[in-house]
Formats: C-alpha cells, structure tokens, sequence
C-alpha cells in the first residue's frame, strides 16, 4: 500500500491502518452523547477468541461511542467465555437509553440472537457480514477517509482507540481490509469492526430518512 503522510512525516508502521496523529484530530470532548440521542449502533461477536464489542455512532455528527467490550482476560481460564447475558443486557440498555435508528450486527457465533433483536426492534436490526470483501472494503475505506479529512469524530475511548491503532491493512482485489497483525496476535480490533458497521449504519439510517432534525417552534403574535 502507499505511505501515508501526516504533517511531512511517514506512517511509523507502512502495515498500519490508521495514523495516530490523524485519529487524536478526530476527539472531541465537547457535546457529549446524551441519552435519547438519535444514534446508529455496530455489533461484532465472538465466543472465545476475539473481543465482543459494541460501538454507537451519533447520526447527526457522526461522533462514535462505546457501548461495550466483552474482552478474554489476560490470566483467564482456557474455557473462557463471552457473557452472552451481559451482552444482551447492553444490547436491550442501548435501545432503551438511546433512539437506536440503525444495527449491524455480523452474524457469525450470534445469528440466534441477532434474529430475536431484528423481530423486537423490528426495521432497526440488520446483518452485517464482515467477511463479504466487496462490502467490507469499501465500508473500511469510507471510514478511513472520514477519519483523515475530520468527517467523524470519537469520545477518547481508550479500548476504542487501542484496537483502531492496532489494525493493519490487507489487500484484496476488492480493496483494503483490516485485520489483526496475525491471527493469534492479542491486539484486538474487534472495536475497530464495531466502528466501520456503526458509520455504515449511521449512513444507511440517514438515506432511509430517519434523522429527524426537530426545527425550533417559531410563535408569531
């Protein structure tokens, strides 16, 4: 892939997908979310292996949030496992906290589950697959490219961060992908994952007409 450069420095790591410096220019500590904003929501599950995590992204500033980080812990048993109740319960708080317009849930380990959300939140829940390339790609390219002219923003999370600045790139014919840097590599990116479904969630919520901007009410006397 081509360097890229930010302030006439080259990319410490040619693999890397995201410039630190670009992402540190996406934080914004002001305007917090609040509940009852109108936010669209990424899912991306594991059982064992990777994280689970749980990403919002606010529709009308596309500011990105996290709702959620099920991770193995670093001295935790062999058969440890994600708690899928846990998971649940973040799931149902998210809706009820915030008007989720928007889901995209990647159904491998979690199809049942993303089934029962799709029939209680109906029209609000949808499958994602991340190991579509075509879709993907450009997906991973439309937030990259977000992220370096300033057209997202983040809330500082660290566990966020963290697994954004660990992504590495992967080419195929379709495009860029990301990845981990190998495949037992314990620096996570599954929040990055979360990340690009809640920007396309967040871009598909808006095209379907859901972001309702609520005009201020002018009284004439």
């Amino acid at each position: 892939m081509a360097y890229r450069f930010y302030l006439n420095k080259v990319q410490e790591d040619a693999d890397g997908w995201m410039v630190k410096a670009e992402w540190d220019a996406c934080f914004d500590e002001d305007d917090p979310i609040k509940p009852g904003d109108q936010i669209a929501v990424g899912f991306d599950g594991s059982i064992r292996g990777d994280s689970t995590g749980l990403v919002g992204c606010r529709l009308r500033d596309a500011k990105l949030f996290t709702l959620g980080l099920w991770q193995k812990p670093e001295h935790a048993d062999e058969d440890w496992e994600v708690d899928v109740l846990s998971v649940e319960a973040a799931v149902q708080n998210a809706f009820e906290e915030y008007r989720v317009e928007w889901l995209y849930a990647d159904p491998p380990f979690w199809q049942e589950n993303i089934g029962r959300w799709s029939i209680r939140w109906e029209d609000r829940v949808f499958e994602f697959w991340t190991n579509k390339p075509t879709r993907m790609a450009v997906a991973t390219e439309r937030f990259r490219t977000a992220a370096m002219v300033g057209d997202l923003k983040h809330d500082g999370n660290k566990s966020l961060s963290r697994h954004v600045l660990n992504a590495v790139t992967r080419e195929v014919p379709q495009g860029t992908l990301i990845t981990k840097e190998s495949p037992k590599s314990k620096r996570k990116i599954d929040l990055a994952v979360c990340a690009i479904l809640a920007m396309e969630a967040r871009a598909d919520a808006i095209a379907d007409g859901r972001m309702k901007i609520r005009k201020k009410r002018i009284i004439t006397l």
